[in-house]
């Protein structure tokens, strides 16, 4: 899976979920402050994510470091990494 067929889903699937405007959904847009997320959809943001690529994402200490869509990105690269390494 490439880094771009990686971003396209997760911008889909939290733009379905959440009801975004894709066109805020840039790699340095805020989760919180851009996106109006709040810590109860990132609950949801982790569950959504799992089922899109069929894998646990609970590393709850990266997971609170995550600030922007870029940080989700890298984050999630490196569990489809380690999860296919």
């Amino acid at each position: 899976m490439t880094d771009q067929e990686v971003i396209a889903i997760v911008n889909k699937a939290l733009a379905e979920e959440f009801e975004l405007d894709e066109a805020v959904m840039v790699p340095e847009a805020n989760l919180y402050q851009d996106l109006e997320l709040d810590s109860l959809d990132a609950v949801d943001m982790v569950i959504v994510l799992e089922n899109a690529f069929g894998c646990k994402l609970r590393d709850e200490e990266a997971i609170r470091s995550i600030r922007t869509l870029s940080d989700l990105y890298k984050f999630i690269l490196k569990k489809k990494e380690g999860v296919t390494a």
